[in-house]
């Protein structure tokens, strides 16, 4: 059965690829071309099958549009020199035209500027010039070839694979024999360039859940949204019995104003019911605390284990209720940073910059399986490290006899061998094994790690195997009748047996560096006390709490204080070796003095104990495959946090099953977007929080705007008189900002909190009767004109807006006032020539005392600052105001600021 569905999401997926390869460039630049199959997506719907269906042909118009839209920017389209086209293993013409392409440089430039590297579900076309316009792709004798990015490059291979609209043998022929000309006669080689189009992969993921709805998609939550349904929004009555009041000790401390907590309470009463599906709208107006409402909400859920996915548009809005959410956990925490285990963020963490969030990374999945997959490695794992330091405390004599044996053994092997080797060997740690910490990093596991469980002898032999073939034969050492000799040599110490070895060995010219017995005891409880430590950290960070009790955990940080106290007194100056060796092999008359060693001997045994007891109670997956890793992480976390897009990823065989879906900023995601994580196995209630007065989806297409294709379910709910748990109290906005869009755009249902009306919150930044909490400045000579990217921008305007910025400057530093100013503007082009303008000179740190953040009105919701620099743009004859006429996307530019909107 699995195999089939695989079969038919594959087909699913292809049925719309193939659409596009099908398009001739006069298709592709046709605007016509769908629009008398494109129609008006209805406001209610008699099935499910009609709901699913009703998006289709927009869906198609939509990615049409958004290929169009990039052949008009060629020029400026991020490309690629390709090396060379093969012919791929899966390659069965006429439909599957698989090859692997390799790309000049790809790995050596991925950090310069400007280099492109393509990406699973880029569509790209191959073409032998750098076009400069669309004329350039379909040349007569040499037309251009598009195709699909299948997936990244391999651990092992430089090959990107792609499927191909048509055979693309041509160029590989034509490289071939422009190389043989070369060589031949010295000529130029042609080049081949890879273009960059579009990414297609949410819109395939999107065409799935239409597609594939029906059969592997979870049809409750569709169901209860098809029409204008009253009951899809009511309390049941036999579950309703004052939710609030359980959670209310939780939320208490969250100072929820009343709006807030009815939200929080409804969700929490709607979660608890087994008898009805339902749907839930929290509406967030500017300056609210949505984020804080969702937070709130969502640590309630975090407490209760209730399995969520929390979802939104942008990769922004994920990371943002993330950081939120975490924030909350952390700080209730009782026990290090257990319970983080509980929930997991994936995604792209290129585009997510995971990097810049140090708070997110114990959370966030590709990391969470780098780590497990140390902490699970049978060779320098959890299992390997406790027992190895079991084994040291409780006989380190036969740990060292044991060691002297095998270099004994080892005496063959070749100095610059040991000289790479030392530290190693001597601190109990195998070569090999510290290979296997060390594969993986960058959130990539190499492949050689996750090898089958049978396989894993056969690779230890082929690395000791290539160990040895770097080495050379030493002179035999001391025979075993002279260790045993030397150690059997009464009235001496092992440091005098271990010195005269030493000696001995020096003179035959084969002193390899044995360590004494203080010294051994030392260095191997250094080295398998960081590993053990490593492990004990990340498991109770990483593990989830259905896997690790808080009883275990506990132990576990006890265990870490333990090891470093025991560590501390170990490398004490005035422990001597005779008393330190007594007093860890438990020599009787040890606990006499009560000291330090008393102390040794006390924490060693209390060691000991909680250390076999983890043994017992901690027996961590046998799991090595990176997808079995995943899954673990997946199936076993309770809030999972991820785009609406990238939830498709959750669509798989063997997942275990969701209870609440919460969409945040769900009036800017696309209905059939939205569909994606409403099909997931086993929900039954979904939390859509958002403002439809605030910015929409995107979309590119008229003819699709036209069909309400960038509608939200969360506006066609509201449309239809769905209620609405409104947040009543702002706390962004002084009065005087709020009045406008208040009146404007709510009704006067948002009140002003007590904070905004503070006469304290009254600032004043800048002298002049022409500023003041609202200012509109006439910027006269102003011209619009179009950039490369085909945006509007005014250059006048620019300058206009970086002599006001150098004005609140000067006057933050005059007053030593923290100012942090917000420059928006409608158009991109005007964006870039403002950030141009305005260069390095001011600080983007929130934490700076005087920072400036550029972005345009997209960008900027769920954003706000001290000061708002508008920039309009437009100056023209007619009197159009181009974007600025979108009541939606002046709502948002206009409720950013908390004290100044210029």
């Amino acid at each position: 059965m699995d195999r089939m569905q695989a079969k038919k999401a594959e087909n699913a997926d292809r049925s719309l690829v193939d659409l596009v390869f099908s398009w001739s460039l006069r298709d592709v630049l046709s605007k016509d071309l769908y629009r008398n199959k494109v129609r008006k997506i209805p406001d209610t719907f008699l099935s499910t099958s009609h709901y699913l269906t009703s998006f289709i042909d927009p869906l198609i118009e939509e990615t049409h549009a958004d290929l169009s839209s990039s052949m008009t920017t060629l020029a400026g389209a991020p490309i690629c020199e390709v090396l060379s086209v093969k012919i791929s293993k899966d390659y069965k013409p006429p439909r599957d035209l698989f090859y692997e392409i390799s790309l000049k440089r790809l790995r050596d430039t991925a950090n310069e500027a400007g280099i492109y590297e393509p990406e699973k579900g880029d569509l790209i076309a191959f073409t032998d010039v750098r076009p400069k316009c669309i004329s350039d792709l379909d040349r007569p004798k040499r037309p251009y070839v598009i195709a699909l990015v299948q997936g990244p490059q391999g651990e092992t291979s430089n090959k990107l694979p792609i499927l191909s609209s048509k055979p693309i043998e041509c160029f590989e022929q034509r490289m071939e024999m422009d190389h043989k000309r070369e060589t031949e006669a010295d000529k130029k080689k042609e080049t081949l360039f890879a273009v960059f189009l579009i990414n297609m992969t949410t819109n395939i993921r999107i065409w799935n859940a239409l597609c594939l709805g029906q059969e592997r998609g979870n049809m409750s939550l569709i169901q209860k949204v098809l029409q204008s349904d009253s009951a899809a929004e009511n309390t049941c009555t036999l579950c309703f019995s004052n939710p609030a009041s359980v959670w209310d000790p939780i939320t208490r401390p969250f100072n929820l104003n009343d709006s807030q907590q009815a939200a929080v309470s409804s969700c929490i009463a709607a979660r608890k019911c087994d008898h009805q599906n339902s749907v839930k709208l929290i509406w967030g107006p500017p300056g609210t605390g949505k984020t804080k409402t969702v937070g709130t909400l969502l640590f309630v859920l975090f407490r209760m284990k209730c399995r969520t996915v929390t979802c939104a548009p942008t990769n922004i809005a994920v990371i943002e209720v993330t950081t939120r959410l975490v924030r909350l956990v952390r700080e209730s925490i009782e026990c290090g940073s257990y319970g983080l285990g509980d929930i997991v963020l994936f995604g792209n963490g290129e585009r997510m910059k995971i990097d810049k969030h140090d708070d997110l990374l114990d959370v966030f999945l590709n990391f969470r399986i780098n780590i497990l997959a140390k902490c699970f490695a049978p060779l320098s794992g959890w299992k390997h490290s406790v027992e190895s330091m079991i084994s040291l405390l409780e006989d380190p004599e036969e740990m060292y006899e044991k060691c002297l044996k095998e270099r004994g053994e080892k005496d063959d092997e070749d100095e610059e061998d040991d000289d790479e080797g030392e530290g190693e060997e001597e601190e109990g740690i195998l070569r090999d094994e510290k290979l296997e910490i060390n594969r993986g990093r960058e959130g990539k596991i190499h492949p050689q790690y996750f090898k089958d469980v049978k396989e894993k002898k056969i690779w230890r032999n082929i690395i000791d195997q290539t160990l040895k073939k770097n080495k050379k034969k030493q002179q035999e050492s001391v025979s075993s009748q002279e260790n045993d000799q030397l150690k059997d040599d009464k009235g001496e110490n092992e440091d005098e047996l271990a010195q005269k070895k030493n000696n001995k060995m020096v003179a035959s010219g084969k002193n390899d560096g044995l360590l004494t017995f203080q010294e051994f005891v030392k260095k191997r409880f250094d080295s398998t006390g960081e590993k053990l430590k490593f492990c004990i950290i990340n498991l109770y960070t990483h593990l989830p709490t259905s896997f690790i009790s808080i009883e275990v955990a506990k132990n576990m940080i006890k265990a870490l204080g333990l090891l470093e106290s025991i560590a501390t007194l170990l490398h004490s100056s005035t422990v001597s070796f005779k008393r330190l060796k007594e007093n860890i092999c438990e020599f009787e008359d040890v606990g006499k003095a009560v000291d330090q060693f008393s102390k040794l001997h006390r924490n060693r045994q209390e060691c000991l104990q909680i250390l076999r007891c983890l043994h017992q109670t901690l027996p961590v997956p046998t799991i090595f495959l990176y997808d079995g890793i995943k899954n673990f992480c997946l199936c076993n976390a309770s809030l999972i946090f991820c785009t609406a897009s990238s939830s498709a990823k959750l669509h798989m065989a063997g997942m275990k099953p969701f209870e609440l879906l919460v969409i945040d900023e769900a009036a800017q995601l696309k209905e059939c977007e939205s569909a994606i994580p409403l099909q997931l196995a086993g929900l039954r209630h979904a939390i859509l929080v958002g403002d439809e007065l605030q910015l929409p989806a995107m979309v590119k297409s008229k003819i699709s705007t036209n069909a309400e294709f960038g509608r939200s379910l969360f506006e066609r709910l509201v449309s239809l008189g769905h209620r609405k748990l409104l947040l009543n109290l702002q706390y962004r906005m002084h009065p005087s900002i709020s009045l406008f869009p208040n009146q404007e755009f709510y009704n006067n249902r948002i009140s002003d909190a007590p904070n905004v009306k503070e006469r304290s919150y009254k600032r004043c930044f800048l002298q002049g009767d022409m500023y003041g909490s609202y200012s509109f400045i006439n910027v006269a000579y102003g011209k619009e004109e179009q950039s490369n990217s085909h945006s509007t921008r005014n250059m006048v305007e620019v300058v206009a807006v970086s002599e006001i910025v150098a004005k609140l400057f000067k006057e933050s530093v005059a007053k030593k006032q923290k100012v942090s100013v917000g420059v928006i503007s409608p158009y991109n082009a005007q964006v870039f020539a403002i950030q141009e303008k305005l260069g390095k000179t001011y600080s983007t740190s929130t934490h700076s005392d005087f920072s400036v953040s550029v972005r345009s009105v997209d960008g900027f919701q769920g954003g706000e600052e001290d000061v708002i620099i508008i920039s309009t743009v437009r100056s023209n004859l007619n009197g159009k105001v181009g974007f600025l006429s979108n009541r939606q996307r002046a709502n948002v530019a206009l409720t950013r600021a908390r004290y100044y909107s210029l």
